[in-house]
């Protein structure tokens, strides 16, 4: 079953396109007649981290929250949470589970726009060309293609937990499959691609075959 997932992972990478720069939040109204607890996202807090402390699926909070999968949430934000009257672990604020940012830069292109009549199923950082990739969470590298279409050198990491994280455009590939890595660790290096000779790492969260925002895990 994670041989065909990984396969139509793989397959799904090629329908990424790049997109308009990202241009900021849009707030969702949590659902009214609903039972759960009430949630005020605090600063830094992600939705990942919010269903982690409920124990409660993120594309649920979603789902009930009309919370666009294109957007992002913010500090201060009022977020319904289904079936739950308070936090199940509190405990959970941050911890060696959370995503971290695989790079520092400018996001030039969000989640979820369309260009050229394509989708993007990532969102583009932009980096100087040779600036280092890092495993936005630990995982075993279970792809690596040193020339993957358009999309150049291609990482992929399966986290464990059916959730994956994909790095395109790298200049230099320094993992191998089968390889685990920490969170924070050295995978690659940003490069350019056929297509697009800008320097910027193209990056993706997959829950299974499915693509996330990664801004709903990342701070």
């Amino acid at each position: 079953m994670k041989n065909i997932i990984l396969i139509l992972m793989v397959i799904g990478i090629a329908g990424c396109a790049t997109a308009p720069p990202y241009t900021g939040p849009s707030l969702s109204v949590p659902a009214e007649g609903v039972g759960g607890a009430h949630h005020r996202v605090e600063a830094g807090q992600t939705l990942w981290k919010i269903s982690k402390l409920y124990d409660v699926d993120i594309d649920d909070i979603i789902r009930l929250n009309h919370i666009s999968k294109s957007s992002v949430v913010e500090a201060g934000q009022v977020l319904l949470i289904p079936n739950r009257l308070r936090p199940q672990n509190i405990s959970i604020k941050s911890g060696g589970d959370d995503f971290i940012w695989p790079l520092r830069g400018r996001v030039i292109a969000g989640f979820g726009f369309t260009y050229h009549n394509l989708i993007n199923k990532g969102i583009n950082i932009q980096a100087p060309a040779g600036s280092d990739i890092l495993a936005t969470r630990g995982g075993r590298v279970v792809f690596s293609s040193n020339n993957f279409g358009n999309y150049g050198k291609t990482i992929i990491i399966d986290h464990g937990d059916g959730l994956c994280s994909v790095y395109s455009r790298a200049s230099e590939i320094l993992v191998q499959p089968g390889e685990n890595v920490q969170r924070g660790g050295l995978v690659g290096r940003v490069g350019t691609s056929a297509r697009d000779k800008n320097s910027y790492l193209h990056f993706e969260i997959r829950k299974g075959a499915m693509p996330q925002n990664p801004l709903f895990y990342l701070s």
